[in-house]
């Protein structure tokens, strides 16, 4: 099984590293090569994804990738900034299926900005198309009008294919869960999202064991607030999977919880922390490396099909996390603030648990 290993930039290097150490500790048949991306790639190659980058990115069985960017790439023309090496990696492995699980260790219900009653029992998972909508839709751009005046330009498209491969993939993982699917879209407004929920609801017919619902994008942000445990599966658009799977992610107590993993058609995938590279924290060792060691589950379990290792991988964040120990992120009144690289040591340890 090779693995490609882009450590990326800010805090992306520290967590990339404790999720190699706990991919060695589980003596699997592994090759893992490591290369720059985003500011790294531009760094070392004058391009967010160099050419040499991309390619160990399909010769390999899967992606591990860290964080990409840095404020000090914000004076670049745009089609250098780290941020498109991301969207560009993504588009070009047709990872089309992004997969973010939101879910709420007991241990951590203090660290939730929500009262613990309200988030207690959480477990959704929300399915994210990656490569359409308005991230990706063209014409797009900045122009300056007849006036003077400079006009920008995004435009929000699918085609109905794009719309029925991440419903099919969000209705197959509602079969092995609780069977119920919310399908979240601006409707009431915008022409695309109407085409969306058309097709989610034929598509709905081919599962007739999963109860699908509809939810306004703005009513949805609101119910992930007010009652989260109402849902199960959510499958939206890039722009609205986004914004929400951000808002999902402080109910489980910090963004640094929340793994992620985008898919092709084959299982392919990259996966990474839904939290972005933290130029702030970035050499202090004090970032919270568990959704990165959590995304190495997800990997043996998707592209590998390795579901023990992936369980064994889950369980020692679990113990960790009942053993006290906290990064500074997820710390409560009690617990044992630890830093990045010594929460990747006690995962490690409880593994032979």
């Amino acid at each position: 099984m090779k693995i490609a290993v882009l450590p990326g930039d800010g805090i992306g290097p520290e967590i990339v590293a404790q999720a190699v150490k706990v991919l060695h500790a589980l003596n699997l048949d592994l090759t893992l090569e490591e290369a720059p991306i985003g500011g790294a790639g531009y760094e070392a190659a004058g391009d967010p994804l160099p050419e040499a980058t991309l390619q160990l990115a399909k010769e390999a069985d899967a992606v591990l990738l860290g964080a990409v960017g840095d404020w000090k790439y914000d004076s670049l023309p745009r089609d250098k900034r780290p941020e498109r090496g991301l969207l560009r990696i993504r588009k070009e492995l047709n990872l089309f299926a992004n997969l973010r699980p939101a879910l709420l260790y007991p241990e951590l219900a203090a660290a939730s900005t929500l009262k613990p009653e309200v988030v207690s029992g959480l477990d959704i998972m929300i399915v994210r198309e990656l490569t359409g909508d308005i991230y990706f839709g063209q014409p797009r751009g900045i122009s300056t009008l007849e006036n003077g005046e400079r006009e920008g330009i995004n435009t929000m498209r699918y085609s109905e294919s794009e719309i029925r491969r991440i419903g099919r993939v969000a209705f197959d993982i509602a079969m092995k869960r609780n069977k119920k699917v919310c399908s979240v879209d601006k409707a009431n407004v915008l022409e695309t999202t109407e085409l969306w929920r058309q097709v989610m609801i034929e598509l709905a017919k081919d599962y007739p064991e999963v109860e699908l619902s509809h939810m306004y994008v703005d009513n949805a942000a609101m119910q992930l607030i007010r009652a989260p445990k109402q849902f199960d599966v959510m499958v939206t658009g890039n722009i609205f999977g986004d914004i929400l799977s951000d808002e999902a992610s402080m109910l489980t107590g910090s963004i640094g919880m929340l793994p992620s993993a985008s898919l092709d058609a084959n299982n392919k995938g990259m996966y990474e922390p839904s939290h972005g590279s933290a130029p702030d924290i970035a050499g202090k060792n004090i970032a919270n490396p568990l959704a990165t060691i959590l995304s190495v589950a997800m990997m043996l379990r998707y592209t590998f099909n390795d579901e023990v290792s992936a369980v064994r991988v889950e369980n020692a964040v679990k113990k960790a996390l009942a053993q006290g120990y906290r990064t500074a992120d997820i710390y409560t009144e009690g617990s044992q603030k630890v830093s990045c690289s010594d929460m990747g040591d006690a995962v490690v340890a409880a593994l032979s648990l």
